[in-house]
């Protein structure tokens, strides 16, 4: 993993059409902002864990009522 220290308004690129910049930060927290190509998805580790979770659930559910 690739640790960088930004100060707000700065940037990150990633390839030739991703950037990140460091909005704001306070009190331990930093609001990014990220500019892609549509066809790149972006989203929070916590949602995806969530929504896997949830998957998992209702594959279990149905495994559940077939069998």
């Amino acid at each position: 993993m690739l640790v960088l220290t930004r100060k707000p308004n700065e940037r990150i690129v990633i390839g030739d059409d991703i950037v990140i910049t460091l909005v704001h930060t306070d009190s331990g927290k930093a609001r990014i902002g990220i500019e892609a190509p549509k066809c790149v998805p972006i989203n929070r580790e916590e949602l995806l864990r969530e929504e896997l979770k949830r998957r998992r659930e209702e594959k279990k559910r149905n495994a559940q009522r077939a069998g």
